[in-house]
């Protein structure tokens, strides 16, 4: 079977990790790689997150560049609204003869405002943003997706993680 390289891209707390979690726990030999995951394994990350960024997501693309290879499954939970990083990893797919999918997890703008802010006081280490920012994150995301033809969007309404994982599996024709 041909491996998949499964960005799932959205905004903040929209389910991006869950359900990379859950497509992990299914599919034997999948990667799920977090690059916030892989960000905090960097000393003093916090010092300069721009820099540490930067070098996850360079970390993140070797690895998912040796997995493919291997001929298993990676799936990458990113928000991403800037060029760079999709298309470093599109190519890896290319060159590794895998399948690339780029999903979009969406929810309406008032709604992950919401959620996001649940998350904050309910989940220790979750990243803390006031909601001006995270509103600006899903303005420039939902702009850099525009741009992005392929990208499928995947509705992820709030509780219902079950739903939104049988249209992942759907759009990439797997099963769980």
């Amino acid at each position: 079977m041909t491996p998949r390289l499964v960005v799932l891209n959205g905004p903040p707390a929209v389910g991006k990790s869950t359900l990379a979690q859950r497509y992990a726990a299914d599919h034997a030999l999948t990667l799920n790689l977090d690059v916030d995951r892989v960000r905090d394994l960097i000393g003093g990350w916090r010092d300069d997150p721009g820099a540490a960024g930067l070098l996850a997501r360079a970390v993140a693309v070797a690895a998912a560049r040796a997995h493919l290879r291997a001929g298993h499954d990676v799936v990458v939970p990113q928000l991403v609204a800037r060029p760079g990083f999709l298309e470093e990893l599109e190519a890896v797919a290319a060159q590794a003869g895998a399948a690339f999918h780029e999903l979009v997890l969406t929810d309406d703008r008032p709604a992950v405002l919401r959620r996001f802010a649940d998350r904050a006081g309910t989940v220790p280490g979750a990243p803390q943003a006031g909601p001006d920012e995270v509103a600006a994150l899903y303005d420039r995301l939902a702009a850099y997706v525009e741009r992005r033809p392929r990208a499928v969007a995947v509705p992820a309404p709030a509780g219902a993680v079950d739903e939104t994982y049988r249209r992942v599996l759907a759009q990439l024709g797997a099963e769980a």
